[in-house]
């Protein structure tokens, strides 16, 4: 049987105070910070939480790790709940300075300048629904993930597909690293049945479903963005 963390042995702080956000209440205060942070219902050592100014923004969730002493933070967007903000950190004062800016209402950017630890995730935020913008800050959040990827292969597929206007049009996502398309946003997907991989040592592929039968091998990503184009059909052209 795997026993359980000693989570006041690995935070006798937070342990101290009686929660993660009354923790961060306390550090707040030493630098002279108000950040309403929340407390968790289902574990007040390792989890809390912070509410925004702006609508458009879920709570920004802060975790503590169990296997070592470390929290981590994930701010969202409303619409689909994707992930505008991530970040790991050693340091509670980070955390508070990163907490205290999305609450407030600050830009991503000045998000990440106020607590470097922050991730941007290359989503951009959309303040009202809007497919269209939708679809073009997830574009933007996978030639972010693809740009610090060290696989040449796919963020030169993910730049293809990108700079094709049919595909453009197309809301992407990724599963398990191939590329996917729908003409609907999340949370509900209308799936097009075309699938790009990009391998490390072999062709890139266009499948006809994820997993599927091959449609095309190509040996370039422009080849094969133009194979999926082909490929498409006509309702999603």
């Amino acid at each position: 049987m795997t026993k359980s963390p000693d989570l006041a042995a690995l935070y006798p702080d937070i342990a101290a105070e009686g929660s993660l956000a009354a923790a961060l209440q306390t550090v707040a205060a030493r630098d002279d910070i108000s950040v309403p942070f929340q407390v968790s219902e289902s574990d007040t050592l390792l989890y809390a939480a912070v509410a925004s100014t702006v609508p458009h923004r879920t709570v920004l969730g802060i975790s503590g790790w169990v296997a070592e002493r470390r929290w981590s933070i994930r701010g969202c967007e409303t619409f689909q709940d994707l992930a505008l903000v991530e970040g790991r950190t050693e340091d509670l004062t980070q955390v508070v300075r990163a907490a205290q800016a999305w609450h407030d209402g600050a830009e991503l950017a000045d998000i990440r300048r106020a607590a470097p630890f922050v991730h941007l995730t290359g989503r951009f935020e959309v303040a009202e629904y809007d497919p269209a913008q939708l679809t073009e800050s997830e574009w933007q959040h996978l030639r972010t993930e693809a740009g610090m990827l060290d696989w040449p292969e796919y963020h030169a597929l993910i730049e293809a597909a990108y700079a094709e206007p049919a595909l453009r049009g197309l809301y992407p996502f990724a599963s398990h690293w191939t590329l996917r398309f729908s003409t609907s946003t999340r949370p509900h997907l209308t799936v097009v049945p075309v699938c790009l991989d990009a391998h490390r040592e072999k062709p890139y592929t266009v499948n006809a479903s994820y997993m599927g039968e091959v449609l095309a091998e190509t040996t370039t990503a422009e080849e094969a963005v133009a194979a999926a184009v082909r490929h498409l059909p006509q309702a999603a052209g």
